[in-house]
């Protein structure tokens, strides 16, 4: 009740009116039976915007973060999520995730779509990244069909990090259903659970149109914190042992007054007498030019050539 009345009343109208959502090939999402769509992953509403646009309900396997928060505003986040048919998903791998994929297999022993993000997490950079097994595992264990999904300028709607969406419109394809039923009986099979999830991944990069890198995503998230953490540690060890262009300023500020300071009084002889601050780098092997004295012209310190 609570997913009819959120997508037909309250967030459905506002999103259509705000984002203009195009859609292509939703008739390739069957009217009865299960199935499974696989999508890229750009954005945080990708699972708001497809669940919009199928007529059917669909149940996302969400990262279990979302079901684990503290506090109020995380019991609120958990409650949501629960109700608009959000299932969690343990992506640490092993047995964990094994137990998680199960969830998924009792909505489509019951008739129902699952929606399953194949890269495991948003692509940090817009391009496509290789798929877990996982959904093969799901699809070879239940047999259903697979409807590849496309989601287009999420990612510019809302990028990783932004909480309020930027409004814009984006659009929908879903492509034709994938049937892996010649592989029937071997879902244990490590060669096939990734001959299946190359299938999908080129499928996806087809109808995205996006770039496919053969990293995992949460692979290629953690070179880039590790280089920005590298990049941050120079910055500091720079900033270390560079002299702040104020101070600098203001040194030489201070050196010029109390040079000033020296000079006569009225009437009386001008002189000029440097006086070194506590910190003054002198050059060494150069030599000052003498002072000039009023009206008279320093004496040329360079030898002239024969």
């Amino acid at each position: 009740m609570f997913y009819w009345v959120m997508k037909t009343i309250f967030i459905g109208p506002v999103v259509n009116l705000l984002f203009r959502p195009w859609v292509k090939g939703m008739d390739n999402v069957p009217e009865t039976g299960p199935a499974v769509l696989v999508s890229n992953h750009l954005s945080f509403s990708d699972s708001i915007f497809l669940p919009l646009a199928v007529p059917r309900p669909v149940s996302f396997l969400a990262k279990s973060e979302y079901f684990t928060g503290k506090g109020l505003k995380g019991k609120l986040t958990a409650a949501f999520f629960r109700l608009a048919n959000q299932l969690p998903m343990d992506r640490s791998g092993g047995a964990a995730s094994a137990s998680s994929l199960n969830a998924g297999v009792d909505v489509l022993e019951n008739g129902g779509l699952l929606g399953i993000y194949p890269e495991g997490t948003r692509s940090p950079d817009g391009r496509l990244y290789r798929g877990k097994t996982g959904v093969a595992k799901l699809v070879l264990q239940t047999g259903v069909p697979v409807i590849p999904v496309a989601m287009i300028g999420t990612d510019k709607v809302q990028p990783i990090g932004r909480k309020i969406p930027n409004i814009r419109r984006i659009g929908i394809i879903v492509g034709e259903p994938l049937d892996f039923s010649r592989y029937a009986g071997m879902e244990n099979d490590r060669f096939i659970q990734r001959s299946v999830t190359d299938e999908i991944m080129y499928e996806l990069m087809r109808l995205s149109g996006q770039e496919y890198v053969d990293v995992y995503a949460s692979t290629m998230k953690e070179k880039q914190a590790a280089a920005r953490k590298v990049s941050k540690g120079a910055e500091a060890r720079s900033a270390a042992v560079r002299l702040p262009e104020s101070e600098a300023g203001s040194a030489g500020s201070a050196e010029t007054a109390s040079t000033q300071e020296t000079a006569g009084g009225p009437g009386g002889p001008r002189t000029r007498k440097s006086v070194r601050k506590p910190g003054t780098v002198t050059s060494i092997g150069r030599r000052n030019p003498k002072p000039k004295a009023e009206g008279i012209e320093p004496e040329d310190t360079e030898p002239h050539s024969a």
